[in-house]
């Protein structure tokens, strides 16, 4: 198990960092938050791989999730791996993770897997890429389940089953695809620029938050990249604009 704990506690950020398959590693750090990066400590994934990461933000405080290098999910004859994911974002908490792309080898078979809990006016923003296959490849299977809820209440509940290559290839489905693109924004709205283009968007209930996706046969030039920029940016404001006036409220 992986974990990646962040709090503020006397005007302070206190910080727990504990390795698994993962290493995180401290980039920077201020009173309110840090950036973490995540490092492999050995060939992710084989079959029969589990990486289990624990992410927690307290109330008020920040943090960013980077990856060293994107994760391969390498030819296991069939075998399972899982990459499982659960973060809690306590009220007013801010969490980024700017993903790298998850290749899905011939032969692997591949369960991602993640789940967030949102308090009051917490905000999470996060880009996720999976690519179907090396080059040359169509790639193995890959199940994509995602759980979002704030305040106790699911405002998503995602489960991309894209095990069968004849399946998934199929128009309405991925078609010609290999490349799954996504940034989900919660807690707030993104902003207008740039546009996204039709059946890319896709809002959540009760304006709980926003997912941009596109689907693409490379990743060079995928419109995620400007999303991701925006929303994060986006994100990043209105957290800190909340904070000054709990600060503000508590002087």
């Amino acid at each position: 198990m992986t974990r990646v704990a962040v709090r503020v506690d006397g005007g302070r950020a206190r910080l727990e960092l504990i390795g698994g398959n993962l290493a995180p590693r401290l980039i920077s750090a201020d009173d309110g938050g840090a950036k973490v990066a995540l490092v492999a400590t050995s060939a992710l994934l084989l079959g029969g791989d589990a990486v289990d990461l624990e992410l927690r933000v307290g109330a008020g405080a920040w943090l960013e999730i980077v990856e060293t290098a994107g994760t391969v999910a390498y030819d296991a004859e069939g075998e399972q791996s899982r990459w499982n994911v659960r973060a809690v974002v306590e009220a007013g908490g801010l969490l980024l993770w700017h993903g790298e792309p998850l290749v899905i080898s011939d032969g692997a078979n591949t369960l991602r897997s993640s789940r967030y809990a949102l308090g009051d006016e917490a905000v999470v923003c996060v880009r996720e890429t999976v690519v179907l296959g090396r080059s040359g490849e169509r790639g193995g299977a890959l199940r994509v389940q995602n759980q979002v809820a704030v305040g106790g209440t699911s405002v998503l509940a995602e489960d991309l089953d894209l095990s069968s290559c004849e399946s998934r290839e199929l128009p309405g489905i991925l078609g010609r695809a290999s490349v799954v693109d996504t940034v989900t924004l919660i807690g707030t709205v993104p902003p207008g620029f740039p546009p996204l283009f039709a059946g890319s968007l896709f809002r959540l209930g009760g304006g709980a938050g926003t997912i941009g996706r596109v689907l693409r046969t490379d990743l060079a030039g995928s419109p995620a990249r400007a999303w991701w920029s925006s929303w994060s940016a986006a994100a990043r404001d209105v957290h800190a604009a909340r904070r000054a006036v709990g600060i503000s409220g508590r002087g």
